[in-house]
């Protein structure tokens, strides 16, 4: 675990040492803002034709000592309208004594940029994503199987400062299972609202909020229902390199409100975009 996090930091700290030579290899152009994931909320900007972004995530709550680690690569479909993507994660369950780490379920997702883009000043992107039961649910890591999730993103430039994004979705799992292999259909439901800051244009200040509401097996057929509230407070910055790289680290701290009040954490986010060129050319 505390291998994991020496890592991760080590891989935040990555664009510092390349903020030396930043001078000889920064973009011309390094006055465009960042327009990225926020940590918990989900923005309405697909990738552009020939661009692609590899996104890294690493969430540690305090008091439950769950950890989760994410891993997501976006590629457009020849055009803004059309994009693909997969999620894999790590994740490791506090009150599952002993269980140690494992796989989570893996998420395949589309994405249709229905309105705008990120040049506009309104944006919308619905996702649908089939949810493979990856991860082992004897241990709370999956849900034991197969799932479709839902997610509604909406982004809205106010200023040249100041952009909202809203999320609204749902995910349903027919034949969820309980660790003792118990069968029942659940739903789960997830709100979100992230402000984000434009104090300068690579460097970003971010609040955002997320309820969700979700269901885990107790018996056959049967359900139980809890629900989650947070506000995490965050920042994000930008390196950006004339081959098209861009390399984005953010930190955040999600505070529980609500009905997880007391609970709190950290978030290490890093994103890596580049063009494809530049992916074709590296593995030559």
């Amino acid at each position: 675990m505390r291998t994991a996090s020496c890592v991760f930091f080590l891989l935040l700290l990555l664009p510092v040492l390349l903020l030396a030579q930043e001078s000889v290899t920064t973009k011309p152009n390094t006055s465009a803002p960042i327009q990225d994931n926020s940590f918990l909320v989900e923005e309405a900007y697909n990738q552009e034709d020939g661009v692609v972004q590899h996104i890294s995530s690493y969430e540690r709550l305090t008091n439950s000592r769950d950890w989760a680690y994410t891993q997501t690569d976006e590629w457009p479909l020849r055009t803004l309208k059309h994009q693909l993507s997969i999620t894999l994660a790590g994740t490791h369950v506090g009150s599952f004594a002993g269980s140690g780490a494992g796989w989570g379920d893996a998420a395949l997702n589309y994405r249709y940029q229905l309105v705008g883009s990120g040049e506009t000043t309104i944006a919308i992107a619905p996702r649908l994503s089939m949810l493979l039961p990856t991860g082992d649910h004897k241990f709370g890591q999956g849900s034991g199987g197969v799932g479709v999730q839902t997610n509604l993103p909406v982004s809205i430039q106010h200023s040249s400062h100041f952009v909202t994004h809203w999320n609204a979705g749902a995910t349903w799992v027919p034949h969820a299972q309980s660790e003792s292999h118990e069968s029942a259909s659940t739903m789960a439901f997830n709100l979100g609202q992230s402000v984000v800051w434009l104090a300068k244009p690579r460097f970003n200040v971010l609040l955002e909020t997320l309820w969700t509401s979700s269901e885990v097996v107790v018996g056959l057929g049967r359900r139980q229902r809890s629900q989650d509230l947070y506000m995490s407070p965050g920042v994000r910055w930008a390196y950006n390199f004339k081959n098209g790289l861009q390399i984005v680290p953010g930190l955040a701290v999600p505070i529980g409100i609500g009905p997880c009040a007391g609970e709190k954490g950290v978030i290490m986010y890093l994103s890596f975009e580049h063009p494809f060129s530049f992916a074709r050319s590296r593995t030559k």
